[in-house]
């Protein structure tokens, strides 16, 4: 059993995509449930209440508040702590993947001074006129 196949294969499980999505879905839709029982419990059951329908233990408007403010807080830790770093790294993998550098080195000073003098060689052969040629004989 080769340890570093075994890690090579488990990230790239990870960086499928998916599992990352399925696991933030799961903790949004965890967080987003507290939020759809506060609505019913706040609104919709007192709704219920007014028309002569009577629910147990109406919950009142401040647990709803409380509900959505926890909701945004679990979206924004989520977003913030997983998606955005687990993004950077796939673009990160993906410019490895392609082969481009994050940052090319600069190049030496000999190197830039050659490329001048080979680029200055290229135009002058460009510019220079054929030798002539000469007239037929006969």
């Amino acid at each position: 059993m080769d340890i570093k196949a075994i890690g090579q294969e488990f990230q790239a499980f990870i960086m499928r995509g998916n599992v990352v999505d399925l696991a933030v879905g799961v903790v949004i839709g965890s967080a987003f449930s507290k939020v759809v029982e506060a609505i019913v419990g706040s609104v919709i059951n007192p709704t219920i209440a007014l028309i002569g329908i009577h629910v147990n233990d109406p919950k009142n408007l401040a647990d709803l508040l409380k509900a959505i403010v926890t909701f945004l807080a679990v979206a924004a830790v989520v977003f913030f702590v997983i998606v955005k770093p687990f993004n950077y790294l796939k673009a990160l993998a993906a410019r490895r993947v392609e082969g481009k550098p994050e940052d090319a080195p600069p190049l030496p000073e000999d190197v830039k001074l050659l490329m001048e003098i080979r680029d200055l060689l290229k135009e002058s052969r460009a510019r220079a006129t054929p030798p002539p040629i000469p007239p037929p004989l006969g």
